[in-house]
């Protein structure tokens, strides 16, 4: 329930302030199409991706495979919120538009999470990076169901190999409060 709570209550507002603070400064003065366009498809992925799994690095003790159920939990958080807010506050559409994500970034989080998991984040944080940038760089674009679809399917079908390949053996820590050195 923490990491679900985390999703909405620290990677949301995580991502606006990162957003606020170092991506808008980065594009002002553009024009706005160009600022939208940079916005959503570029800064987004990026921030989003690192503001969901943030609330793992408040783990210890953890296997692979829960750390990967934790991703999930966060992400699930984090899509939860973002529904309410385009849906309540945008007035966007339920489906086809925002169903998606609520499934897209449980999925994109955990891959990131897998990396963690196996001491290797870069290469999955940027994986989940071209996957969110892909799905918004379309859903701007080219915003047909079908593409928005095959992204979330790669991106699911990514979460469920990975997921396949974590193992329950714990993650080791290499720093002094970690609970396995103190037993």
């Amino acid at each position: 329930m923490f990491f679900l709570l985390s999703g909405a209550i620290v990677s949301i507002p995580l991502t606006l302030f990162l957003e606020q603070n170092f991506g808008a400064p980065l594009i002002s003065g553009l024009p706005a199409i160009t600022i939208s366009l940079i916005t959503i498809v570029v800064f987004a992925p990026l921030v989003e991706e690192f503001s969901k799994v943030f609330p793992l690095f408040y783990r210890h003790g953890e296997t692979q495979r829960s750390i990967f159920t934790l991703a999930l939990c966060v992400g699930l958080g984090f899509g939860i919120v973002e529904f309410v807010t385009y849906v309540a506050l945008y007035g966007v559409m339920i489906i086809p538009d925002r169903i998606p994500g609520l499934f897209f970034h449980p999925a994109s989080a955990s891959i990131t999470a897998y990396g963690i998991a196996t001491r290797r984040p870069v290469p999955y944080y940027l994986a989940a990076v071209g996957l969110h940038f892909t799905n918004n760089f379309f859903a701007v674009t080219v915003p047909t169901l079908p593409i928005s679809f095959l992204v979330l399917l790669v991106t699911l079908l990514t979460s469920v190999q990975l997921h396949r390949k974590a193992k329950n053996v714990f993650v080791r820590c290499e720093h002094l409060s970690c609970p396995e050195l103190e037993s």
